[in-house]
């Protein structure tokens, strides 16, 4: 078995890497965090001409035709430099579910204008409970002749001020369902919301008799729950791919950090306490890695464990990376807390992360219920156990 990438995902990755390392520099990150849209139009442009943007996206609609783990290395490589943007909006999510579930039209309406960076999307999930669990969803949609309208309120929708299609998960008298909302449409308010990461921006979208005609509905009718699982596997292993990154940066700057760093006459790294802090954060780096790789792996193959190994890569890694890079903090000492000091920007992404796309007990709960379900398996009778031994 050869767990190596690639040749051609080497050199994604490190087109990706030698990107991001011009245009997401630390002081690039806390100039854009300025800005009111927090994004980078012309990074967004070259990302685009990149290919980057369609990754997972099929050719016949502009895309790459790249599986999950091409797109776990984009993603890792983005969490590696904290790049603020819609990228995960709608490269990830939105994308994911158009994919999974839009017509024919509307794949050829979407997908390539987010390929081509045209198109910026996002999808609207959580509401009160901020849960992702479908039965948490209670946004309104009401059939009005041919199409529905929509009231309630959505929360921490990924970049929705600079979305030009939100895809909005509503109940309606057929269970959960998915609708097609462009920007601007009457009745819509966005509302941005400040949090702890300077590198994302969420917003509170609220819908006050949002009306959309029926070609809005996103696959069928009431089947909006099994897309959500989906797009939630995705987004999922897509976190944990970002959550390594920002972990892979930590270790860096800690490694280089404790080499330089003196007292006593001598390195801190030759301190066996600062070793041993060092020691253990490679190796929650390196089992994070495993953890998300296999996921990413297993989404594109179709393993019968996929959705069981994208939940226990969310749990793992996102305790993981909250593990790395608080240690980074400490191994830092006090220049780790200052605002000037740049680790904080990849312990906050790591942060945003942990608590989106179901958190540790969220997916922990959900990857117990999958193996409870899972059939049984018979121990092997007593010859068959001493066959086997001859046979080894």
């Amino acid at each position: 078995m050869d767990f190596d990438f690639t040749d051609e995902q080497l050199m994604l990755r490190n087109m990706t890497r030698e990107l991001l390392a011009d245009e997401s520099t630390p002081a690039a990150i806390r100039r854009i965090a300025e800005t009111k849209e927090g994004c980078s139009l012309q990074t967004w442009t070259k990302l685009a001409d990149l290919g980057l943007l369609g990754i997972t996206i099929p050719e016949a609609y502009g895309g790459q035709g790249l599986g999950a783990v091409e797109q776990a290395l984009v993603l890792e490589e983005m969490g590696r430099a904290a790049l603020p943007g819609p990228y995960f909006a709608t490269a990830v999510l939105a994308a994911g579910a158009l994919i999974a579930s839009g017509s024919e039209d509307q794949k050829r309406r979407y997908l390539g204008g987010i390929a081509s960076g045209n198109v910026k999307a996002t999808l609207a999930v959580m509401e009160d409970g901020l849960t992702w669990s479908a039965s948490s969803v209670q946004l309104a949609a009401r059939q009005d002749g041919g199409g529905y309208v929509l009231n309630g309120a959505k929360w921490l929708v990924p970049y929705g001020h600079m979305a030009d299609l939100i895809l909005v998960a509503a109940r309606d008298g057929g269970g959960i369902s998915l609708f097609a909302v462009d920007a601007g449409t009457p009745g819509m308010q966005m509302d941005p919301l400040e949090t702890m990461d300077l590198t994302n921006r969420v917003s509170h979208v609220s819908f006050t008799d949002v009306r959309v005609d029926g070609s809005a509905l996103i696959g069928q009718r009431g089947a909006g729950e099994d897309i959500l699982d989906g797009v939630l596997d995705l987004a999922a292993v897509g976190a944990s791919a970002e959550m390594l990154g920002a972990a892979r940066q930590c270790l860096a700057m800690s490694t280089e950090y404790v080499k330089t760093r003196e007292q006593f006459g001598q390195p801190i790294g030759s301190f066996q306490a600062v070793k041993h802090k060092c020691a253990e954060m490679l190796m929650e780096v390196e089992q994070a890695h495993a953890a998300t790789y296999y996921a990413a792996w297993a989404l594109s193959a179709g393993a019968p464990d996929a959705r069981l190994a994208a939940s226990v890569a969310k749990a793992y890694v996102s305790g993981a990376a909250r593990k790395v890079c608080g240690d980074s903090i400490q191994v830092h000492g006090g220049i780790g807390f200052t605002w000037d000091f740049d680790l904080h920007l990849y312990f906050k992404r790591a942060k945003h992360m942990e608590v989106l796309y179901g958190d540790q007990d969220f997916h922990r709960e959900r990857a117990l219920q999958i193996a409870l379900a899972a059939p049984k398996r018979s121990a092997p009778a007593p010859r068959e156990r001493e066959a086997a031994a001859v046979a080894s």
